[in-house]
């Protein structure tokens, strides 16, 4: 029955939803994780006759397949749900290139597509991600909540970037400064200190990967991703196990 009111509420109201209701039902789904509930939002934000006109409609929408490309559909449709993240965000900054959030959502989203890509097609579209990313952390004002956020998950992403991209591309130390001031912005954001322990696995500094693990598990979630924190938590406590 919830689930069914969910569904007509949201339905009836999508010609009359402002963008901060419509916003708070996607952050509902993603804290939650809730496929169900994120896929109704999709169907309702792209039935909006105003859709194409507005960089904010278009900017969730893309958020919306970002997340759901992440836990909401099967391994083999991932990379066309990325795809459709991309797209609506572009579709946004067409419209508002000042959109620091819709910069940030086209730069995961091209991080992320970059795995199905060859190395060579992956490495070239490295120009992009850090064009969109490295936009969206000069745009983000840290002194609101949720662009604060975003401006996080910015600087997660360049310093999985900079961790994480082959020799001679790689750059461990800014890496790990860019972790830091995620964690500045949003220190009980689990997720900054699970990519800490990865950049030290990789770099052979077991006792530093091994507290920011357990960091990981001590934490309590952050009250708007919180599904998020418990995979994280999950995932400290399988890395530790390796560590020992």
């Amino acid at each position: 029955m919830k689930r069914l009111f969910l569904f007509v509420f949201v339905c009836l109201g999508s010609l009359i939803l402002a963008f901060e209701e419509i916003d708070a039902l996607f952050f509902q789904a993603r804290s939650e994780r809730n496929p169900q509930k994120m896929l109704q939002i999709i169907q309702t934000l792209e039935s909006r006759s105003d859709l194409n006109q507005s960089s904010e409609l278009l900017t969730i929408l893309a958020d919306c397949y970002l997340e759901y490309s992440d836990w909401g559909v099967a391994k083999e449709q991932k990379e066309k749900t990325l795809e459709q993240a991309r797209k609506y965000a572009e579709a946004a900054l067409k419209l508002n290139s000042e959109n620091g959030r819709a910069n940030y959502i086209a730069g995961a989203a091209i991080g992320r597509l970059a795995q199905y890509k060859g190395i060579i097609q992956s490495l070239f579209m490295l120009g992009d991600f850090d064009k969109y990313t490295n936009r969206a952390i000069s745009l983000l004002n840290e002194n609101d909540e949720k662009e604060r956020l975003y401006k996080t998950f910015a600087l997660i992403a360049s310093g999985m970037r900079y961790r994480d991209v082959p020799w001679p591309l790689y750059d461990y130390k800014k890496s790990e400064q860019l972790l830091f001031e995620a964690a500045r912005l949003t220190p009980n954001f689990s997720n900054i200190y699970l990519e800490l322990g990865y950049l030290y696995v990789k770099t052979n500094n077991k006792q530093k990967a091994k507290e920011m693990f357990q960091k990981v598990l001590e934490m309590e979630p952050h009250p708007l991703l919180v599904q998020m924190h418990f995979n994280a938590v999950k995932t400290a406590q399988k890395e530790l196990e390796k560590l020992k």
